[in-house]
């Protein structure tokens, strides 16, 4: 299908500069920590045991300084000190919602900005996670993209989000101390700032160090990545992630699709679709979630939720309806609780899930849609925010 208008912004990316001094071990894969190891001067028939030693202090146990890791030798040990760093983002600032919501925004490399999000329930701790520093995409009602592409982070800046809302949780477990199967933070979503399919390598590395057995433990199926639809790594998530997929699908029609989340001009519906129906068989993933935001007027009628039935017919789904969470200069609102809830019955007693999605940290703009840059914010006018999201 051929685009007849921009599917994403016309910026250019900053090149992150590689940093001089130490390299930092957190986000190496275990073979590239051993890569790193033997250039440092281990010798090669010990790197893989090294490897493995190093790997727990920083991910099982939490530990940031070499002299910590007691199993290597005081010599070894400022051997690593004097050419590696165990380094993860800067939290700037921290907020607490009113219903438990906690949102970091922490500082990477160049000084760029992201925001993270922790979500508390009953039984389960969810992180949201961001893959880019502002998004690719201009879907019209999302607040996030509305903050042009500075460029992708890198798999150390993705795993340290999750690791310092790990210190922010106090949730390193301690050496000796009985096994506590208890988890603040039980699960990882790829829904913060960015297309994480954009950004492929960057997720899948860190993703795999997440579900490190010898880590942070976290299974494939605690952890969703979320797509706006970029179809031709779709299949490359089943292979080399298997992680559970959710897709920012919205509309039932590829005119209003094409409204809401322009990169389906690229890849449409029906293409969609097609993709959707392998990812189960091929990820061993139960099933699909599709997310549905709730504007009124645009995507909430009855004929919607229908169509909405037949298109997913044959994949195993649940569908998520999101109430659309408002932000300064939305051209949208959110449909009614009566209308998002007729939608839900449609959906159910075609014998789908069909959970509405309480919001969350609204009241520090932590809600889905809601991420951006806080100093982004700060410094734009509503008419300068309306203008970037082409309104």
């Amino acid at each position: 299908m051929t685009a007849t208008a921009p599917i994403t912004q016309d910026v250019m990316t900053i090149p992150r500069k590689v940093p001089e001094g130490p390299t930092n071990l957190v986000g190496l894969t275990r073979d590239g920590m051993r890569a790193a190891l033997i250039e440092s001067g281990t010798p090669e028939k010990q790197a893989k045991m090294r490897v493995g030693q190093i790997w727990q202090w920083i991910y099982q146990w939490g530990k940031r300084d070499f002299a910590e890791m007691t199993n290597l030798s005081k010599a070894f040990r400022a051997e690593l000190a004097e050419k590696f760093v165990i380094e993860v983002p800067e939290v700037v600032t921290r907020q607490v919602s009113e219903d438990g919501t906690r949102k970091y925004l922490v500082k990477i490399a160049g000084g760029h900005e992201v925001e993270v999000v922790y979500i508390p329930e009953e039984g389960r701790g969810t992180l949201c996670v961001s893959s880019q520093v502002g998004c690719t995409l201009t879907c019209s009602f999302c607040h996030t993209g509305t903050q042009k592409l500075v460029r992708n982070l890198t798999a150390g800046e993705i795993i340290g989000q999750v690791m310092i809302a790990r210190d922010d949780l106090d949730e390193w477990p301690e050496q000796g101390a009985p096994k506590d199967e208890t988890r603040l933070l039980s699960n990882i979503v790829l829904m913060g700032m960015g297309e994480p399919l954009y950004n492929f390598e960057n997720v899948r590395d860190a993703m795999k160090i997440a579900m490190d057995p010898e880590g942070i433990q976290l299974s494939r199926r605690r952890i969703t990545l979320s797509t706006s639809g970029v179809v031709p790594e779709i299949a490359r998530t089943a292979e080399e992630i298997g992680c559970q997929l959710a897709i920012s699908f919205h509309a039932t029609t590829d005119e209003v699709r094409d409204k809401l989340v322009p990169i389906n001009k690229r890849w449409n519906i029906a293409v969609l679709v097609e993709a959707l129906r392998a990812y189960p068989r091929v990820s061993n993933s139960e099933r699909i979630t599709f997310e549905y935001v709730m504007l009124e007027g645009v995507n909430d009628s009855e004929e919607d939720a229908h169509r909405l039935v037949k298109l997913i017919e044959g994949i195993p789904a649940k569908i998520n309806l999101i109430p659309f969470n408002e932000w300064p200069g939305a051209p949208y609102k959110r449909s009614s609780g009566n209308r998002i809830h007729r939608f839900a019955d449609i959906i159910y007693k075609a014998g789908y899930a069909s959970p509405i999605r309480k919001p969350r940290g609204e009241d520090i703009m932590a809600a889905c849609g809601q991420l951006k840059s806080a100093t982004e914010r700060a410094r734009k006018s509503r008419k300068q925010i309306e203008a970037d999201a082409g309104l």
